[in-house]
């Protein structure tokens, strides 16, 4: 089924101006021509429901995520903002500080401002979502799935776990640790059984939980996380961080005991929004957080605008950058 989106394209307008058109608001008669030709040869046809509910609510998305302060979900929130405005769309932006109390309040109030559809990053596997859905609001889980037969973006989690425990691996670190977030958050436990996979495929040491601390997802977890693991009385010689903000934690807590990498190596999951040392010194694994956005907000979008088909899900791949071969670990 073609999208607004190949209708654009093939009639030379914007998203916007193909959705104005299907759903009666006021557009030049040259443009409204070249819609409906680029239509039919698409064979594009609104879903009528669809369109009658878009004409009841206003052109507002709510994107709703769990922590506004983390680069890694205003990076996601502009890929979002970008498609919206080019669609005709505006966007508020709800922060649930990962509460499942202050997730509800949001997911009401964009069912009571009437808008359009949600974009979410759930707060738990706890996160309901039967009103919304009950009233025909279309939602798009990003970054975590919800349990719902709704569309998702997500990352490959468990690949992104592999891929940081396997390059340090490769640079020499055998007592490789791992910090991730709530054990309950499917990206944490997901990026963790990667970093579990790497330790039990090459045999590192039998007893994987030695070496593993769930946390919260947030720097002083990583610093709190960090701490604990050098405490050890085999400390770990390097440490997969399972997102940008625990990576920061425990760099900060390396670096205060003089352990900065190489003496131990790090590799985190997501960009380091901030840190002195050299890119060079840690591995990243990037996730492109900003395509997620972009591709959610164009299924939501699709949706609004009539698409109903199955729902579906996206994976988005991740790239590594690896830091440079050990020198060593010493304590």
């Amino acid at each position: 089924m073609a999208t607004i989106y190949e209708v654009a394209a093939l009639a030379g307008v914007s998203p916007a101006t193909v959705s104005r058109v299907f759903n009666g608001t006021k557009v030049s008669d040259e443009k409204v021509k070249l819609v409906r030709d680029a239509a039919a040869q698409l064979s594009f046809t609104p879903n009528r429901t669809a369109r009658t509910l878009r004409k009841q609510n206003s052109e507002i998305i709510a994107l709703v995520i769990p922590d506004i302060e983390n680069p890694y979900f205003t990076e996601m929130a502009r890929g979002v903002e970008d498609v919206a405005q080019e669609a005709g769309f505006s966007v508020v932006l709800c922060n649930t500080d990962s509460q499942l109390s202050k997730e509800s309040v949001y997911l009401q109030i964009a069912l009571s401002e009437h808008m359009a559809g949600v974009i979410l990053a759930p707060a738990s596997d706890h996160t309901n979502l039967d009103d919304v859905i009950a009233r025909g609001r279309p939602v798009v889980a990003v970054d975590r799935s919800t349990g719902y037969d709704i569309d998702g973006v997500m990352m490959a989690n468990r690949p992104a776990g592999q891929s940081a425990a396997e390059s340090l691996f490769q640079a020499g670190y055998r007592r490789i640790a791992c910090i991730t977030g709530p054990r309950e958050i499917e990206t944490a436990y997901e990026r963790a059984q990667g970093w579990r996979g790497i330790v039990v495929r090459h045999e590192l040491f039998p007893d994987p939980e030695r070496y593993l601390r769930y946390s919260t997802f947030g720097v002083e977890g990583g610093r709190a996380a960090m701490t604990e693991l050098l405490e050890l009385p085999e400390p770990p010689d390097s440490v997969v961080a399972a997102n940008n903000l625990l990576g920061v934690g425990a760099l900060q807590v390396l670096t205060e005991r003089g352990l900065t990498p190489p003496n131990v190596g790090v590799a985190v999951v997501g960009g380091l929004p901030f840190t002195t040392l050299p890119p060079s010194a840690v591995t990243v694994v990037r996730l492109p957080a900003r395509h997620m956005g972009v591709t959610a907000a164009r299924m939501l979008i699709e949706r609004i605008t009539g698409d109903d088909q199955p729902a579906r899900t996206i994976v988005l791949r991740n790239e590594i950058a690896p830091a440079r071969p050990a020198g060593g670990a010493s304590f």
